[in-house]
C-alpha cells in the first residue's frame, strides 16, 4: 500500500466560473488558475501522484503549456489514473477537505463525490469529500481564496 497527500489552493477572482471536483457552483466569484482551477480535483491528483512517487501536477501539466490554459481538471484526472493504472496501481480510497468560508458547499459534495469515484474507477463509498469554514481566519476565511488537501491509499495489483 502506499499513502499520499496533495494540497492545492487558488484565489478567487472575479470573472470566473467556480469548478470543484467537477461541479460548477453558482458564485459571484470563481477560482483563478491556468486550467479550471478546481482545487478539489488538483489536491486529488496531487495525493495519487505523491503516493505513486510521480511527483506533481505542475510537473505534469506545466501552467506555462498552453495545452492546459482553461483544461478541465477532470479530463487531467483521467491522465494521472491511466498512469497510475500502467505502474500497476490501483485507487484504495480518497479522502479530501474542501477550505472555504463561502458559498455553502454541503448541498453540491455528494455530486463532486460521484464525480471523482467515476473518473478514479471506484465504488463512491471509497471517495469521501467533506467541507469547513476556517471560521473567518486567513486567506480562506476572509474569501480571498479556497484551498483542499486530499489523502489517498493506493493499491498495489
Amino acid at each position: 500500500m502506499r499513502i499520499g497527500h496533495g494540497y492545492d489552493v487558488h484565489r478567487l477572482a472575479e470573472g470566473r466560473r467556480l469548478i470543484l471536483g467537477g461541479v460548477e457552483i453558482p458564485f459571484e466569484k470563481g477560482l483563478l488558475g491556468h486550467s479550471d482551477a478546481d482545487v478539489l480535483t488538483h489536491a486529488v491528483m496531487d495525493a495519487l501522484l505523491g503516493a505513486a512517487g510521480m511527483g506533481d501536477i505542475g510537473r505534469l501539466f506545466p501552467d506555462t503549456d498552453p495545452a492546459y490554459a482553461g483544461a478541465d481538471s477532470l479530463v487531467l484526472l483521467d491522465r494521472v489514473v491511466e498512469r497510475i493504472c500502467s505502474a500497476g496501481l490501483r485507487v484504495g480510497n480518497v479522502d479530501a477537505t474542501i477550505l472555504a468560508q463561502r458559498p455553502r458547499l454541503a448541498p453540491y459534495i455528494p455530486a463532486m463525490a460521484e464525480n471523482l469515484a467515476r473518473r478514479l474507477g471506484v465504488d463512491q463509498s471509497r471517495v469521501n469529500v467533506k467541507a469547513t469554514t476556517e471560521e473567518k481566519l486567513g486567506f480562506t476565511g476572509s474569501g480571498d481564496g479556497m484551498a483542499a488537501h486530499a489523502v489517498c491509499l493506493l493499491e498495489e495489483g
